[in-house]
Parts: C-alpha cells; sequence; structure tokens
C-alpha cells in the first residue's frame, strides 16, 4: 500500500486535546470532527489539508486520553497517515481501530512542512519527493495494511466473518 501527500508537521508530545478540543467530543461522525482538528495549537489546519495529507511529528504523537476521537478527527480532515518519533501506547492502539496508519520514523527532523512524500507500507521506505531522498523504517505488518484497507478493525472483522 503506498501512501502520498504534503507533510503537515507538528513538534513533540501532541496531546488528545490538540488534536481534537473536548468542546467536540459530543459527535463520533469522523468529517464533524475533522473539521475541528488541530484547532487549537494550527487554527487553519484543517482548511489546509488536502485529501492524502500525511501528519509527522516528534515524540510522544498522541498522549493524552484514551479517546478514539483523535484519530477519527486525523482521518477525517484527509490525513492518510502520521509519521513519528514515538507514538503514546493508547494512540496506537486506537489508530489500528479505526483504521490509520502510523510509522515511526527517528528521521522525521530531516523532513519539512509542504514537503511531499511517498510512504511505502510494505516496504517501509518514506520517499521526500520534495529532497529527493529517502529514509527506512519498519514496515507496515499486511495485517494491519488489511485492517486499515477495511476501513478500521470493526470493518476488517465483519468482512472476515462472511468469508
Amino acid at each position: 500500500m503506498i501512501l502520498k501527500g504534503k507533510v503537515h508537521k507538528f513538534g513533540d508530545d501532541i496531546n488528545t486535546d490538540d488534536i481534537i478540543a473536548a468542546k467536540y467530543l459530543v459527535s463520533t461522525d469522523a468529517q464533524e470532527l475533522g473539521k475541528r482538528c488541530m484547532e487549537t495549537i494550527a487554527p487553519d489546519f484543517a482548511q489546509k489539508v488536502s485529501p492524502g495529507d500525511i501528519i509527522v511529528a516528534g515524540n510522544n504523537f498522541g498522549c493524552g486520553s484514551s479517546r478514539e476521537h483523535a484519530p477519527l478527527a486525523i482521518k477525517g480532515c484527509g490525513v492518510s497517515a502520521v509519521i513519528a518519533k514515538s507514538f503514546a501506547a493508547i494512540f496506537f492502539r486506537n489508530a489500528i481501530n479505526i483504521g490509520l496508519p502510523f510509522l515511526e520514523s527517528s528521521d522525521v527532523d530531516k523532513i519539512n512542512d509542504g514537503d511531499v512524500i511517498e510512504i511505502n507500507l510494505s516496504s517501509g521506505i518514506i520517499k521526500n519527493i520534495t529532497q529527493a531522498k529517502n529514509y527506512k523504517t519498519q514496515a507496515f505488518p499486511d495485517f494491519l495494511q488489511q485492517i486499515v484497507a477495511s476501513g478500521g478493525l470493526i470493518n476488517y472483522i465483519k468482512k472476515n466473518i462472511r468469508e
């Protein structure tokens, strides 16, 4: 699976309240949450995102509460993947549940806001098209790619129960 998009760069310790403010947690509609994604730290973020764009961040991305609203908001605004130096464990799990790909990479400091990158989830190659450089990360396991392709864990389970 290959994902390609423009980079939106963030720093360390982006918490779930940064991703989606608590006042919007009355909805679980991904598109509605997506309209408010990153609003408290980047007010025009959702308007800048084009479908397929990619978030690149530092350490401890998704720290904070255990709610699924944060990865839902990210996916709902059109972001296709998140690359960070590290993820909070609960965000990691919630991202899998809703089918949002995420990759850990120590090379995120080499990627700039606005760069266009291509991620090959099968090989773990991050191709920075803007800079004509490649970075290697761990491949996204096949079964996680299947969950992403299904649109999340629930859809994956429903599909595989029928087969």
